[in-house]
């Protein structure tokens, strides 16, 4: 058997493996292993490429990227600097209808911009922001809706756990990343605020209007701590932007930043430690998952098989607008059955070689994928963002039909935003030009 008819049994082999159940990092790995075994039919030049590109990966300081900003994070959420976030803005929105559920996306927007992971920004206003709206009798798959399909905002707005992985898969500059996610981060929340508020305008029954007598006035805490949030993110952003400091140093201060912000909150010892335990539950699956990442990327790479995937759909004559359907389809389909980084892993390898094919520099590219893949969130029947949601509101009654149904509005807005970047990509990349 020829050797492509190998590499391609190979790469069967590993999907079929993975939709069996077996984890995606083993499938990787093994993988990688098996795959450049047929290159070099020598099982030591085989191990020592997979074993070579691992330790490099791992040697690299842009590694530690992920869990400085995850601790970041944490910090942030177990001060209770979320709440009193969430808090401040609801009231400055005092006057705009459906004001609770606004409150949720710019929430979820602005503390996406301090953890980085979709899944911290719904667990946290699942907490907060759902019981507030039960209160004031929101319906309740408009208030599930716009807590899962706004924290799916924690994924492209920087700085971004998926961009990070991203880069390292394609090597690219993950300061750049994180600007290219700015204007298509805005657009987003903006359309999520538009729909927001058009919808209670249509339907006023979905968010009875909040009596002024019920209001908790704000707190002198709550407002230092609301601008600490903000410095934060001018401290790690503006840094990156203004070439003050990498990627990497950027969440090193932020992550030192984030703790002093909550030590003044009132968080002690037990609470740090608390929190870069769970900083680091929540990376090292990520890691391990990145480790193999990088033995397939080189197996992929030995192989050429991006060529090989490249020629054989240009073979097909269906033209850029197929191939980038296609790609849309797959991304979409596997959001069903994956989690967002194992379809980062699996897929952007193979799938950044047709960006140029596309009109798409990267950095454009890069924030297309992320919205797709990241629409997989809300996708049944995995929607990992759903199932956070459903395990972290306070209520036993919500089913996951009512958050899938109350997301699709959301859905529907990350693909409008796709196709904005798939027809003019400067929406994407123009800020990178200035970095």
């Amino acid at each position: 058997m020829e050797l492509n008819a190998l590499m391609a049994l190979t790469l069967v082999g590993m999907l079929l493996a993975i939709l069996a159940g077996v984890h995606i990092a083993l499938a990787l790995g093994i993988t990688a292993l098996v795959g450049t075994y047929f290159i070099f039919e020598d099982w030591y030049l085989a191990s020592a490429q997979v074993g070579g590109a691992a330790y490099e990966l791992v040697r690299h300081y842009v590694f530690a990227t992920i869990p400085l900003f995850v601790l970041m994070g944490d910090f942030v959420a177990k001060c209770g600097a979320a709440g009193d976030l969430y808090k401040v803005i609801n009231r400055g929105l005092s006057k705009i209808p459906g004001r609770l559920a606004v409150a949720t996306v710019t929430g979820n927007a602005a503390f996406a911009a301090v953890t980085g992971t979709s899944i911290a920004s719904a667990a946290a206003f699942s907490r907060i922001a759902y019981p507030e709206m039960m209160k004031f009798r929101y319906k309740r798959e408009f208030a599930l809706g716009s807590i899962a399909g706004s924290a799916c905002l924690g994924m492209l707005i920087p700085p971004s756990v998926l961009l990070i992985v991203w880069g390292i898969i394609t090597e690219q500059s993950i300061g750049k990343l994180f600007v290219a996610g700015v204007i298509p981060g805005i657009i987003l929340s903006l359309l999520y605020v538009v729909y927001t508020v058009g919808a209670v305008a249509v339907k006023p029954e979905l968010a009875p209007a909040v009596p002024k007598e019920e209001e908790e006035p704000l707190e002198t805490g709550e407002i230092v701590s609301t601008v600490g949030v903000v410095v934060l993110i001018a401290i790690v952003l503006g840094g990156i932007w203004g070439g003050a400091f990498t990627a990497t140093e950027a969440a090193g201060i932020g992550a030192l930043a984030a703790m002093v912000l909550a030590i003044l909150k009132g968080l002690r010892w037990r609470g740090i430690i608390e929190a870069v335990i769970d900083a680091g539950k929540t990376s090292a699956p990520i890691m391990i998952l990145l480790v193999t990442a990088g033995m397939y990327s080189r197996f992929l790479a030995l192989a050429d098989i991006q060529t090989l995937i490249q020629d054989s759909l240009l073979s097909l004559g269906i033209g850029a607008i197929g191939i980038a359907i296609m790609m849309i389809l797959l991304w979409l389909l596997l959001g069903m059955i994956l989690d967002s980084i194992s379809i980062i892993l699996l897929t952007v390898p193979i799938f950044a070689t047709f960006a140029p094919l596309l009109g798409m520099d990267g950095f454009a590219f890069a924030i297309f994928g992320i919205l797709l893949i990241e629409a997989g969130l809300l996708t049944p029947p995995f929607g990992l963002v759903v199932y956070v949601v459903k395990g972290a509101v306070p209520d036993s009654g919500v089913s996951l039909s009512e958050i899938f149904k109350g997301s699709i509005p959301y859905w529907l807005l990350m693909l409008v935003t796709a196709g904005m970047i798939w027809i003019y990509p400067p929406i994407a990349s123009w800020l990178t030009k200035f970095i």
